[in-house]
């Protein structure tokens, strides 16, 4: 009989070894006269126990974790025995961790080989598709916009608005963009579901070309993921031999085709219209808007521009129903969102859960504090360019409004943590820094205005001229906020301004805060 084992080809689990740790167990396999197949999936996710090993048995797939090269004999006599193991998880899918999860995108990552149609269309996948063939495109545009789904890529806008306004533009040609370009820190969710479950992307889009009347897509991935790049482009060629891109998709009339195109590595690059400059061959700088690239987008045509995990939602809507997606979540956003807890924090990984959930809970019991055992003094949400949330702030609900409302924003869904021993001073820096370095500089509010942020702050950290200088600073952030062509410039404040609000104490010498009392 042969033992099925699971091993993750994940980037992440890679990085840790996980490539020598399938090696290792072919070569204990053939020492031992065992027959064993070896399924390389995606990462379920929990990066603090990877590289993990799941086996096949009559009960389900059991785990073990973290398993290194050494480990593999033994881990292979304990699967044959039936005996215990040090490393052993236990079942899969009751691993506390991953059973408190609400998976919806992420249902099949980790489970599937991403390399093999079949796999996928044995746990659900193209049922969406196949739906919103039966459906019709006016059905379809009812579906998406009745499920509350809005763009996971960190602006929040309404999926089914934008489909809709490109679906009544009238031109001969419209292009739909996955925008994969995932350059902020703490997230690796768009990286995660292209390496484990390529095809979910793959039928998100089509469901979005067959609605709008689109027959050309384009996947924008940044050039730091060549793993993505790799498995996007196997399954492109696996959907085209099964019939689900080019003509006639899953039998009907229906044309669509799709292929990778690779970024040099632009942070504003994340910024749709600097993308669709990269895309169409030029240096990628931000667009004035309007127009907006639902009516004048990719070469001038009606284009739909969505993030990874807008897409990736879109078939769990189409097979399940817009209430089902709906029914998760609170007030205006819907669903659930995959959550990426990284930083210094103990388990640090991807949790998909419904909105709602208090920052508090993420960081305290999902993330189980902080790496080092010392206290949780900042956590940053929503990539370089988000808000420092303090303690006292953990019960604010991960939701768009309510974020938004302390003066924060939820981004792309990466929360980094930081413990007491974290310089404020220097984080303020780090975000000017950041955005002087990565700017396009078509706008002078982000191109000098990031430039002098961080000259000034030197001075604050400098002790010169201390309250002038935060004045200054905040002076600067305002001109940014409100005059930066794109989000970049536009969104930088939020991590300075917080900065200064919730630990004005880095900032103020001791003697400076005392006088003003």
């Amino acid at each position: 009989m042969t033992m099925r084992l699971f091993v993750p080809r994940d980037a992440g689990a890679v990085a840790v070894g996980a490539d020598d740790v399938a090696l290792a167990l072919e070569q204990a396999a053939a020492r031992r006269g065992l027959a064993i197949e070896i399924i390389r999936t995606g990462s379920r996710g929990l990066y603090w126990l990877e590289p993990v090993v799941e086996v096949a048995t009559p009960a389900g797939r059991i785990a073990f974790g973290p398993v290194t090269p050494a480990d593999a004999p033994s881990l292979l006599d304990a699967v044959a025995t039936g005996g215990p193991h040090p490393l052993g998880l236990g079942a899969a899918e009751e691993i506390p961790w991953l059973k408190r999860q609400t998976r919806l995108t992420f249902a099949r990552c980790g489970v599937i080989d991403p390399r093999s149609l079949d796999d996928y269309r044995a746990h659900g996948g193209y049922k969406g598709l196949e739906r919103a063939l039966s459906l019709g495109p006016d059905a379809v545009l009812a579906e998406v916009t009745a499920s509350g789904l809005r763009g996971r890529g960190g602006a929040g806008f309404p999926t089914g608005i934008k489909w809709k306004t490109v679906a009544q533009a009238s031109a001969n040609r419209k292009f739909i963009v996955c925008n994969a370009d995932e350059g902020d820190s703490g997230t690796f969710a768009d990286r995660m579901i292209m390496e484990g479950d390529p095809f979910l992307v793959i039928e998100g889009m089509t469901i979005a070309a067959i609605t709008v009347g689109a027959t050309k897509g384009y996947i924008y991935i940044r050039s730091e993921y060549p793993h993505a790049v790799e498995a996007m482009n196997a399954a492109i060629k696996a959907a085209k031999r099964g019939g689900y891109l080019g003509t006639d998709i899953g039998g009907s009339k229906q044309e669509f085709d799709l292929e990778v195109r690779v970024g040099a590595g632009a942070y504003v690059c994340g910024e749709e219209t600097s993308l669709l400059e990269s895309l169409e061959g030029r240096r990628g700088i931000v667009r004035a808007k309007p127009p907006l690239p639902a009516h004048h987008g990719l070469f001038g045509k009606p284009t739909v521009i969505n993030n990874v995990l807008s897409f990736a939602a879109v078939p769990f809507v189409m097979a399940e129903g817009a209430k089902a997606y709906a029914d998760f979540g609170m007030g205006r956003s819907r669903g659930t969102m995959p959550i990426q807890l990284a930083g210094n924090i103990r388990h640090g990984g991807l949790f998909e859960t419904a909105f709602g959930v208090t920052l508090g809970e993420l960081v305290d019991e999902i993330g189980g504090g902080t790496f080092t055992d010392r206290p949780v003094r900042a956590v940053q949400v929503g990539g370089p360019l988000g808000a420092y949330f303090p303690r006292a702030l953990f019960d604010t609900p991960f939701d768009y409004e309510a974020f938004a409302a302390r003066d924060g924003l939820i981004g792309h869904g990466g929360i980094v943590v930081f413990d007491d021993s974290v310089d404020m001073r220097r984080q303020a820096r780090f975000a000017m820094e950041f955005c002087a370095i990565e700017s396009c500089g078509k706008c002078t509010p982000c191109r000098i205005g990031s430039t002098r942020g961080v000259e000034t702050i030197e001075k604050i950290i400098n002790g010169e001229r201390v309250a002038e200088n935060l004045a200054l600073v905040e002076d600067l952030c305002n001109t940014m906020k409100f005059g930066s062509l794109c989000a970049l410039g536009g969104f930088t404040p939020y991590p300075v301004l917080s900065a200064l609000k919730h630990f004005r104490e880095d900032f103020v010498p001791a003697p400076t805060l005392q006088a003003a009392e």
